[in-house]
């Protein structure tokens, strides 16, 4: 079971890393089809058996600190700001982060930091508009704030569908990551990989709850941040601490030579550009196991400390990421070690990369500190998964146990052993979707699910949360339709567009009905209106009762009064 944890936080990193960047065309060659198995690295073996070993123990200590649902479902509300800030990086950054950007600025030099910026500026949108309003109206999940004033039935049901299709196309992009990376670095057969994965997942999330999640995410964002600045300052030692130099060196040694310090090579129209943008920035503020992380603390406060810190720790690294791509680029592509080598003795510096374009961060590390950092950086990777994926089960487990069986099906008449015993239950069930789905898709293109996921969560969970929050005349008919047309139309929109139609669908080149891989130029501002113009159509009783109710909630959610103890309806 420990060796195939490995497989868990590497494919996932990979996998994560493909996709959280909706480049499906880069990501597919690094995620899709047969990989060859590589000799066993017994050195990221032992390092991760003995990061497993840590964890587990953790889980160990958290279960018997587990007792009620508020330990289970955001650990007491008893994480520091700090803490929790950490813990939100570890969940934020992933493995397809460190892996997924570094590639790209690797093979697209400059334009690769459009990834990095996009992913960052998510990050104010939730401190200064969601961060402290969510923690003073919430309880467990972001549709306590949805429907806080709303129709519990109708919401609930529509933010815990948003939640299960963001989680699910997340759990599948890791869970096959993870079978792909461990079958390259480990020689371990895929499904075995996978089937390891989903077991430890359930183990981390069904005995230890957020408690042990929070505390792995710790862990791992602190391993990672570590291990990141030391290959981006041994990067930077080569040059004597002199961009300018690192950046003449990789215009020199870069097939594209000089266009790597332009932009234009990734993203080639400003359609594409803006959409692109705004599943980033927006998807950000609608990710449910991140908005779950802010009910693990104290107070308000305390939430908008979590989010000043994790800003910081989550900018630091992708500035690493940065380094990291362009070192990648000076040390690797001139040493045929790192590189498929054809029968005449040549290689392709952009495609031949042993393991796909993916791992030129993992052969750095092995490039700037041998084969034990190697081992480190590929635990570390590992370690990402594991985080992550734990995170997104606990997501999902809360949005059935709490928002659809808790609060709709049993309309509150459930008490907390009954409630917690079905997020287990859940927590199993997601497991053992996530290792068929995962085995299922083993050949698909993987790429479009994670820009999937995140232009699912700005267009369906976003509006809603903003609107309900600072709009008055938000109705439960205006979030429920809208919400449903902004969660739809993205999923139509992607399928439609090339990365799905012709990438995995098979169709013919250019046959796409929509021409763009992100559709949340178009499916964003379609909840946004779908929201504004149902609610001042509806004349009704309840729409009358509602908007009478904002009053007092605006006053909760700007002050807390009412907060602590309180139910959230």
């Amino acid at each position: 079971m420990k060796r195939a944890t490995a497989a868990l936080a590497a494919a996932s990193g990979l996998a994560a890393a493909v996709l959280s960047f909706s480049g499906a065309a880069l990501a597919a060659d690094a995620i899709t089809g047969a990989v060859q198995k590589a000799e066993t690295n017994w050195t990221a073996i032992v390092m991760f058996l003995a990061f497993v070993a840590g964890t587990l123990g953790i889980t160990y200590w958290a279960a018997s600190k587990t007792k009620t649902a508020k330990d289970f479902y955001s650990a007491g509300g008893g994480i520091t700001g700090f803490q929790n800030g950490l813990a939100i990086a570890g969940d934020y950054m992933s493995a397809a982060s460190f892996l997924g950007i570094s590639a790209l600025v690797y093979g697209s030099g400059y334009d690769g930091v459009i990834y990095s910026i996009g992913f960052l500026v998510g990050w104010p949108v939730i401190l200064f508009l969601i961060a402290e309003q969510l923690r003073n109206l919430g309880k467990y999940t972001f549709a306590d704030v949805a429907s806080y004033r709303l129709q519990q039935t109708p919401i609930r049901t529509l933010a815990a569908s948003g939640s299960l299709v963001v989680v699910a196309l997340y759990l599948i992009a890791q869970m096959v990551g993870a079978g792909k990376l461990i079958q390259l670095l480990f020689g371990l057969d895929y499904a075995y990989a996978v089937v390891m994965v989903g077991i430890l997942m359930i183990m981390y999330v069904t005995f230890g709850g957020m408690l042990a999640t929070t505390w792995v995410q710790i862990i791992k964002a602190v391993l990672l941040l570590s291990g990141a600045s030391f290959m981006a300052i041994m990067v930077l030692v080569h040059y004597g601490f002199n961009f300018g130099a690192l950046f003449q060196a990789a215009v020199d040694v870069h097939p594209k030579g000089i266009a790597i310090m332009q932009p234009g090579t990734l993203v080639k129209d400003p359609v594409s550009a803006i959409s692109l943008g705004i599943a980033l920035m927006f998807g950000t503020a609608g990710l449910p196991h991140i908005l779950m992380r802010f009910f693990t603390v104290a107070d308000a406060k305390e939430a908008r400390k979590s989010v000043f810190y994790a800003t910081g720790f989550i900018g630091y690294f992708y500035i690493l990421t940065f380094i990291i791509g362009f070192g990648a680029i000076v040390l690797l592509m001139n040493d045929p070690s790192y590189f498929k080598v054809a029968a005449d003795g040549t290689y392709n510096k952009l495609t031949g990369v042993q393991g796909g374009a993916n791992m030129v961060a993992i052969h750095l590390a092995k490039a700037v500190g041998g084969d034990l950092f190697l081992g480190f950086i590929s635990a570390v990777a590992f370690a990402t998964i594991l985080a992550v994926v734990s995170g997104l089960t606990l997501a999902g487990a809360s949005a059935v146990s709490h928002d659809l069986y808790a609060s709709v099906f049993r309309r509150g008449r459930v008490n907390e052993v009954q409630e917690i015993r079905v997020s287990k239950m859940a927590t199993v069930a997601l497991g053992v979707l996530a290792i068929v789905l995962g085995i299922a898709f083993e050949q698909q293109n993987i790429a479009f699910m994670v820009g999937l996921a995140f232009a699912i969560a700005a267009s369906a969970n976003f509006p809603i949360i903003v609107l309900s929050m600072f709009w008055s005349k938000l109705t439960t008919n205006g979030a429920l339709i809208g919400g449903f047309m902004g969660l739809i139309s993205a999923t139509v929109l992607v399928v439609l567009g090339p990365a799905v139609w012709e990438g995995v669908l098979g169709n013919v080149k250019g046959s796409a009905p929509f021409p763009y891989d992100n559709p949340a130029i178009f499916s964003v501002p379609l909840a946004f209106i779908g929201s504004w113009l149902f609610s001042i159509l509806d004349k009704s009783q309840n729409a009358r009762d509602e908007e009478a109710a904002y009053e007092a909630q605006y006053i909760r959610s700007q002050t807390g009064l009412g907060a602590e103890g309180a139910s959230s309806h």
